[in-house]
């Protein structure tokens, strides 16, 4: 496949074609890690483990400055338990 590199806001991009991406495992909005390695820029889909992560993995991914907050959600309006 043949493309251009095209001028996207500041930013340069490749259209890549559907049939392409397809066969290479990758959708719209997947990660992908790009390389230049060897005079050759290489594109390779991220592929993330899907299933269930445990509590300490959860807790693991929280920011170090995040804190938690009260929301005010309002009035009840229907019924609600509080």
């Amino acid at each position: 496949m043949v493309t251009k590199v095209q001028k996207w806001g500041n930013s340069q991009g490749l259209r890549l074609g559907k049939d392409l991406l397809s066969e290479a495992g990758i959708g719209i909005g997947d990660e992908v890690e790009v390389l230049f390695r060897d005079g050759e820029i290489i594109i390779t889909p991220v592929h993330r483990v899907r299933g269930r992560l445990s509590l300490e993995e959860l807790v693991r991914e929280i920011p170090a400055d995040w804190k938690a907050e009260e929301v005010d959600w309002g009035r009840p309006r229907g019924k609600e338990v509080w």
